[in-house]
């Protein structure tokens, strides 16, 4: 049977999708445009909306009354002086928090402290690619063909543990087309030899990771380009192929 299409509500994460094809939320939108959101500016061929200019005022004068910016330059300033802003108050609430000796928020994780304690007894596989991973528990399902979509929960961090990026944090699970270069080659090869309801721990090199890197944001690492990564995955179901 084909692979389904995809589900409306699968969450797109430019994070694992380095090339092709894309359905991101505007959550992630910094991502894509380097850091800072795009502002509406005003050409001089365009028409003004603000009640200043329709009365016959000045350009800056609708600038402020509607917060349009007339000039593209002054447009940029303005969107990077807000990113700017809305980082710095996000970085000061977590200094007060450290301040006043609050524990650090806590992310939801697939391996939990015991999980990590016996993930250490667990024997360590190594692909001809590179790719190594632990089986923290083997599923009993099948293992997705090449070409069918997936349903999947991961946790993804920098090899200290930091986490850049989690579905769990989403709130749903991440749906891909497995085997097609949707995802970044570490995961595409680590969940192609998974079974449904197995959860894996996958240790990705550099070169089947991110070639350009990821820019840090407020409460997550940045990654370097072509470095390695580790990705907590738990393989949940195959749409199309489950309900056959």
């Amino acid at each position: 049977m084909a692979a389904a299409p995809a589900s409306s509500s699968a969450s797109a994460s430019p994070l694992l999708l380095p090339s092709g094809p894309r359905r991101a939320s505007a959550s992630r939108a910094w991502l894509r445009g380097g850091g800072a959101s795009r502002s509406r500016a005003l050409g001089s061929d365009a028409p003004c909306c603000c009640k200043a200019a329709a009365a016959g005022g000045s350009a800056a004068q609708c600038g402020a009354t509607d917060g349009f910016v007339i000039s593209s330059g002054s447009s940029t300033r303005r969107g990077l002086l807000g990113v700017a802003l809305g980082a710095s108050a996000l970085g000061l609430a977590a200094l007060d928090a450290v301040a006043a000796g609050l524990p650090p928020e806590e992310k939801p994780k697939l391996c939990d402290a015991a999980c990590e304690s016996e993930l250490e007894n667990v024997p360590m596989v190594t692909t001809e690619s590179g790719l190594q991973y632990k089986d923290i528990k083997v599923g009993q399902g099948p293992s997705p063909p090449v070409g069918f979509q997936v349903a999947a929960n991961y946790v993804a961090m920098v090899p200290n543990g930091q986490i850049f990026d989690s579905s769990l944090e989403k709130g749903q699970p991440y749906i891909f087309r497995v085997g097609s270069g949707q995802v970044i080659q570490g995961l595409d090869e680590g969940i192609l030899s998974m079974k449904v309801g197995g959860l894996r721990r996958l240790y990705i090199p550099g070169p089947l990771a991110f070639p350009k890197g990821l820019t840090s944001a407020p409460g997550r690492p940045r990654v370097p380009p072509s470095s390695p990564v580790v990705f907590d995955v738990n393989l949940l179901y195959i749409p199309g192929l489950d309900d056959e």
